[in-house]
């Protein structure tokens, strides 16, 4: 096992929640009220995985299945596609002089405005997914920036939307640079994931989407009249989704906010290297990784606020043990009750799994048989061919 932790001293004693600039419940349910308009919407499962709850001697951990959201498949498709809308809507209201409402936009009364704006991103593939369906949908133009490891599947899957692909000779950081400069010399409306001094706006929108989640899965779970949450193990990457499912929960619970640990992969470990350094700090790797979705090399500043704060531990996995849970979810049973989760889906379950096996590591978290955790399945098989080869069979779910 090759796994590293680390605890934020700066999270140690939770206090109210006080970050509402950067995310905030009554945003998120703005953000609900809009994406739960949408005639395709409807909350993804949260499904209870009864063994590994076993294996990992906890009462529950429970699954936030992403895999059909949208029929995009991954969770992104709640930010990136609510952040277009948003900026259409902001730029197009300004230009006709009044509010114009999302339902204008979606059924295209003003669609020769918004055929005049290019949206464009840097992307690892669903992130570009999302803004490319959202710029079909609204009629706008698309250009999308790839590096040089994203698959050939991933890019034909954007290119499906009508979306232009320019593929840049680098890591996921050079075409977020890319994309940035193209943005700037074009006149086009940069739709990013990651934020950055003085560009923070949109990936806030975008951050705030990914709230939706958290509000169906609190429903989910009164529904399911479980217990209070008092762990969560989420996904990296720059920091985003990791930052909403923090600040949603701090605000909800307050100073009882679960113990969240942010996981990353061991070769793009730029969340990890900020908690050491206590600022942001590039990967100490060369983002080589399996879990495509999370090579990044670069933090999200606005995302960082909410994780210096209010993540409790930070944690990097290899890609062995992200793969085996891919296997041990796709196997978990009958086919019925099989998972597609895609390879960046299953770090939260590999760190559990791994965590799980030290006891050192336990008591520092708190694990016991009570503890209630949570998982982010962030995606599904959003590149079958490369799910068949890790899994050893398609994507069948």
């Amino acid at each position: 096992m090759n796994l590293r932790m680390i605890e934020n001293r700066l999270a140690s004693a939770l206090g109210p929640y006080r970050l509402h600039e950067v995310l905030s419940h009554a945003a998120a349910r703005t953000a609900y009220d809009m994406i739960s308009a949408c005639p395709r919407y409807a909350p993804t499962p949260l499904r209870l995985l009864e063994r590994a709850a076993v294996e990992a001697g906890v009462g529950a951990v429970w699954y936030k299945d992403e895999s059909g959201r949208f029929g995009i498949g991954s969770f992104k498709a709640l930010g990136g596609a609510y952040a277009v809308a948003r900026l259409l809507q902001r730029l197009v209201s300004g230009e006709v002089g009044r509010e114009v409402t999302i339902t204008e936009l979606v059924r295209g009364t003003l669609r020769e405005r918004a055929q005049r704006i290019t949206v464009t991103c840097a992307t690892d593939g669903n992130h570009g997914r999302s803004v490319a369906a959202a710029a079909e949908v609204f009629g706008c133009r698309c250009t999308i920036f790839l590096h040089r490891d994203v698959s050939d599947g991933r890019e034909a899957a954007i290119r499906a939307f009508g979306a232009e692909i320019v593929r840049v000779q680098g890591n996921y950081d050079d075409s977020v640079r890319a994309a940035s400069l193209a943005a700037e010399e074009n006149g086009w409306q940069l739709v990013s994931d990651t934020s950055w001094p003085g560009y923070e706006a949109v990936p806030r929108d975008v951050m705030q989407g990914y709230t939706v989640m958290l509000i169906e899965i609190l429903e989910q779970l009164a529904g399911a009249e479980a217990g209070r949450l008092t762990h969560v193990f989420v996904q990296g990457g720059v920091g985003g989704l990791a930052a909403a499912v923090t600040a949603h929960l701090w605000e909800e619970a307050g100073g009882r906010s679960p113990v969240v640990t942010v996981v990353e992969p061991e070769r793009a470990d730029c969340l990890f290297q900020s908690a050491l350094a206590g600022r942001p700090r590039p990967a100490s790797g060369d983002l080589s990784t399996i879990m495509a979705g999370l090579s990044c090399g670069e933090v999200s500043t606005e995302a960082w606020r909410i994780l210096s704060e209010g993540a409790r531990f930070f944690a990097t996995i290899e890609d062995a043990p992200a793969i085996e849970a891919m296997r041990l979810l796709a196997h978990r049973g009958a086919a019925a009750e099989s998972i597609v989760a895609g390879e960046s889906a299953t770090a939260g379950l590999a760190a559990l799994r791994e965590i799980s096996a030290r006891p050192d590591l336990r008591r520092r978290l708190g694990l016991d048989a009570h503890s209630s955790v949570l998982l982010i399945g962030s995606e599904g098989a959003t590149d079958p061919a490369l799910y068949r080869e890790l899994v050893g069979e398609p994507a069948l779910g």
